[in-house]
C-alpha cells in the first residue's frame, strides 16, 4: 500500500496552476465575470442582467435573515450552524449536523423548527428501531372491520432525527425514499410528506458502539454535512450568562405558506452563467482532479461527487445569497459552502483511509487549486 501521498500533498496549499482546462467563452450580463481563462474582451460588458432585487426578493431576504436573528438569540455562538440550516430550509434539502455531545446541535434544530412554524417532530434514533416507528403502519379496526393507515412521525414540516447513524439498515433504507422522494410507501399506497419539508439529523462522530455508518446513497441525500465545532472561551462565557437561568426560547417568525415563498425567492437568485461553470469545473475537478491542477489529490479518490452535487451546490449558493441579502450568486458563496455540499459525497481510496486524510481535506484542496471567475477589471487570482 503507498503512504506518504495524502495529507502532505492535500494540505500543500498549492496556487492555481498558470493554465487551465480550454473551455468555450460565454457571454454573461454586467457586472462581467471572466473564469481566468478567456480574455476579458470576450465578455460584453454592455449586456444587462435580469431585473435586479425587487420588492419581493427584498422582502424575503429580511425575512430569511430575521429567522436567522431569532434563532441565534437562542443559540449562543454557531452562527455557521443556524445559517446553514436556513439554507438548506430554502434550498428544500436535508442537513447532517455531526458533532460531540452538548454543541447545540439538537437546540439549534428546535429552535430553528420553531422559528419556521409548522409541524416539528424528533425521533431518537436507536438499534431497535424499525420502519413502522417512524413511517406508520397498519392498524386493525375491530369496529370497522378494516385496516386503517396511521401515519409515522415523519410527515411533518421538520423532523429532527438524533443520532440516525445509531439506526439499523432497513430504517435507513425507509429515510432514504422519504427523503430521496418525500413520499413514503404504506400498504401497497404512497403518502406524500409535508411542504415544506426538511430533516435535520444528527451525528456523535466519536462514538463506535451500536451505530451503524450511514451508506453513500443516504449520505448524498443529505444537500449539506456541517462539522458542529465547541465553543470558544467567549462564547463559553455567554453560554454561562445566557442559559444557565431561565434561558430563552425562540417564536415562531415564519410560517409554511411563507417558507414556501422565500424558497421560490431563492429559485429566483441570479446566477451568472460563469458562476455555474466554476460549480461544473469544481464538482469534475473531484472527478478528474489532475486535468484541474491537482494531480496530488487523484490517489486519495475512489469515486467523485454525482451531478447531485452540482444541483446541491448551485440551490445552497442561491440560498445563502438569499439570506445574505443578495439577488443573485457570488464564487465565493459557491467556494464557502463547496467542502459542507460536496466533501461527504466523495469516497476516498484507501491509501487516504490509511493516511488519515479527510473528505473535507481533498475539497479544500480543489477549491485552491480550480480558479473562480473574477469580476471584469478585478484582480486575477
Amino acid at each position: 500500500m503507498r503512504r506518504g501521498r495524502g495529507a502532505g500533498g492535500v494540505l500543500a496549499g498549492r496556487g492555481p496552476p498558470s493554465g487551465g482546462r480550454p473551455g468555450a467563452t460565454r457571454r454573461g450580463p454586467a457586472p462581467g465575470w471572466c473564469n481566468g481563462r478567456v480574455p476579458t474582451a470576450d465578455l460584453d460588458p454592455t449586456e444587462t442582467a435580469p431585473a435586479g432585487a425587487d420588492a419581493g426578493t427584498a422582502a424575503a431576504a429580511r425575512a430569511a435573515a430575521e429567522a436567522v436573528e431569532e434563532a441565534q438569540r437562542v443559540v449562543v455562538g454557531q452562527r455557521g450552524m443556524v445559517e446553514r440550516l436556513a439554507v438548506a430550509v430554502l434550498a428544500r434539502g436535508h442537513v447532517l449536523l455531526e458533532g460531540v455531545p452538548g454543541t447545540a446541535k439538537t437546540l439549534a434544530a428546535r429552535s430553528f423548527a420553531t422559528v419556521l412554524g409548522g409541524a416539528f417532530t424528533r425521533i431518537q434514533f436507536t438499534p431497535d428501531l424499525v420502519p413502522s416507528d417512524i413511517v406508520g403502519t397498519r392498524i386493525w379496526s375491530p369496529a370497522t372491520e378494516r385496516f386503517s393507515v396511521e401515519l409515522g412521525p415523519v410527515f411533518a414540516n421538520v423532523v429532527l432525527a438524533d443520532e440516525i447513524n445509531r439506526a439499523p439498515a432497513k430504517v435507513q433504507a425507509a429515510m432514504l425514499e422519504l427523503m430521496g422522494e418525500r413520499q413514503v410507501s404504506l400498504a401497497g399506497q404512497t403518502h406524500a410528506v409535508p411542504e415544506p419539508f426538511t430533516v435535520i439529523a444528527t451525528q456523535n462522530p466519536v462514538e463506535s458502539e451500536g451505530v451503524y455508518p450511514l451508506p453513500e446513497a443516504q449520505r448524498d441525500r443529505f444537500l449539506l454535512q456541517v462539522d458542529v465545532p465547541l465553543p470558544g472561551a467567549a462564547d463559553e462565557a455567554e453560554i454561562l450568562r445566557r442559559m444557565s437561568v431561565a434561558p430563552p426560547r425562540a417564536r415562531q417568525v415564519l410560517d409554511p405558506a411563507r417558507v414556501l415563498e422565500l424558497q421560490a425567492a431563492a429559485d429566483g437568485v441570479y446566477v451568472h452563467p460563469l458562476v455555474s461553470d466554476y460549480v461544473v469545473r469544481l464538482v469534475m475537478a473531484t472527478r478528474a482532479p489532475a486535468a484541474y491542477g491537482a494531480p496530488d489529490v487523484a490517489p486519495l479518490l475512489e469515486a467523485g461527487a454525482s451531478p447531485r452535487a452540482s444541483l446541491g451546490l448551485l440551490a445552497a449558493s442561491r440560498a445563502l445569497a438569499l439570506v445574505r441579502g443578495r439577488d443573485h450568486v457570488l464564487p465565493d458563496d459557491v467556494r464557502e459552502l463547496a467542502v459542507e455540499v460536496v466533501a461527504h459525497r466523495l469516497v476516498l481510496s484507501l491509501d487516504a483511509l490509511a493516511d488519515g486524510v479527510a473528505a473535507q481535506q481533498v475539497v479544500a484542496r480543489l477549491v485552491a487549486v480550480v480558479p473562480p471567475p473574477v469580476p471584469l477589471g478585478g484582480p486575477r487570482r
